[in-house]
């Protein structure tokens, strides 16, 4: 027998929802449940918004012809379990997988897009699936390539884990495989081969004494990175390799274009062939637009640099202004002790309440 349909109360407090959100699995590929129960949500209890259902994701909307649209965004999936669904509550921390990426931001969110009948801005909200995995099966990009103008807006704000601060723009992503090359032979008669896994030896090395650039843009500091992140080699415990590939990535500052970065990695790396494997540009802060200014000043803190990759980059890349901002604290997504504090998602609530209702 299945599993009787999932009912969530839209209109209940953030906190509450959140918990409900955590409840229903959602792990990358298996967001169907979870978005049956968003959709009759929206359904029967916002009847304010134009709702579309793509694949996994969910689409509503306003039309009240206000000057200004924001659009707010989240995702739906989570990475797998770890012996922390369903949530639980400790005094005034809430457990769960997905808690802090970002169940929470995602609650908040779609609370106040059911909630705010008639608010002073126009309200997007997108709620896509398959973020934690591969790019290429990334919700947005499906998004975006069948219905763009959803995404049209003067701010799109991304429910991503930032601890209730604006985190501005993203860093940049660019992963390569150095492959170095032997020959096999037989342990216990080892000069007669040539070890691949000693000849990678220089490429960790250069690596280790690689300097991190720091770059200001707009008051956020990004801190670059280059670091080894996979090795693998080996044939067997009596067997000299004859291949080793070290897996690189190179987290980088937003004002480097993709290509620049591949040129940057291609010099610290001279010598050795590269084979990129996944790539993704930054986003600058985009501070300067007067809706993501409005917001900035709505949430009264300084926005500092967004370190690692997120969706922000997608809508920049299409022109619109994008901003992190969730009440989960990125230090712990993913982790099996992932929790929130109840008090982040009602302060986040309030503020995103206060920008969307006040013209």
């Amino acid at each position: 027998m299945s599993a009787p349909p999932v009912t969530l109360d839209l209109l209940a407090d953030p906190v509450s929802l959140t918990a409900a959100l955590v409840d229903v699995p959602s792990v990358s590929g298996d967001e169907e449940a979870l978005a049956d129960a968003v959709q009759a949500a929206l359904s029967s209890q916002a009847p304010h918004l134009e709702l579309l259902r793509s694949g996994q994701a969910l689409l509503a909307r306003t039309r009240l012809g206000r000057p200004r649209r924001v659009l707010l965004a989240g995702h739906l999936d989570t990475v797998p379990i770890a012996d922390n669904v369903p949530s639980r509550r400790d005094g005034g921390t809430l457990y769960g997988c997905g808690t802090s990426d970002m169940k929470s931001g995602v609650a908040v969110m779609t609370h106040l897009a059911a909630a705010l009948v008639e608010p002073a801005h126009d309200v997007t909200l997108v709620l896509y699936d398959c973020e934690e995995v591969e790019a290429s099966r990334n919700g947005l990009g499906r998004l975006e390539r069948e219905h763009r103008d959803w995404l049209d807006a003067d701010l799109a704000l991304l429910g991503e884990p930032t601890s209730g601060q604006v985190e501005a723009g993203c860093q940049g992503t660019l992963r390569v495989v150095v492959r170095t090359e032997g020959r096999r032979a037989h342990s216990a008669r080892s000069w007669l081969g040539t070890n691949a896994i000693h000849a990678a030896a220089p490429v960790l090395t250069r690596l280790a004494e690689y300097t991190a650039r720091e770059v200001d843009i707009d008051g956020c500091v990004y801190r670059e990175g280059l670091q080894a992140v996979k090795v693998a080699g080996g044939v067997a415990g009596n067997v000299v390799p004859d291949v080793c590939e070290v897996t690189v990535n190179f987290r980088f500052a937003p004002d480097r274009s993709l290509d620049d970065a591949r040129v940057h990695v291609a010099e610290v790396l001279a010598g050795y062939d590269l084979t990129e494997t996944d790539a993704s540009p930054g986003a600058l802060p985009g501070l300067s637009a007067p809706a993501a200014a409005d917001f900035v000043t709505a949430t009264g803190t300084v926005p500092v640099a967004k370190y690692g990759w997120t969706d922000v980059a997608r809508f920049a890349a299409l022109g619109i202004p994008a901003l992190n901002f969730g009440p989960g604290d990125p230090n712990l997504a993913h982790t099996r002790e992932e929790s929130v504090p109840v008090a982040a998602i009602s302060e986040a609530a309030d503020v995103l309440r206060t920008y969307l209702t006040r013209a």
